[in-house]
């Protein structure tokens, strides 16, 4: 074959190579997308848990400042 028609044939591979590669990069942004989405639907319930928490160290906060009062008396 001459140089021209190896030529041609390089940049139709090349060009099939670059459609291929556009679309598993927007194949994975779709992917990415998905995880982004579950991970915020996952972190929401998370954020109410803390909530509870903090409750529970006033209450123990409460009960430590009694028995010195005991002694005291």
């Amino acid at each position: 074959m001459s140089q021209k028609k190896n030529i041609k044939e390089l940049f139709k591979k090349l060009d099939k190579l670059e459609a291929d590669r556009e679309k598993l990069i927007d194949k994975l942004t779709k992917a990415l997308e998905k995880l982004e989405k579950k991970q915020a639907a996952k972190k929401a319930p998370a954020k109410k848990v803390p909530a509870k928490r903090v409750t529970a160290k006033k209450t123990a906060a409460k009960k430590t400042t009694t028995p010195p009062s005991v002694n005291n008396g």
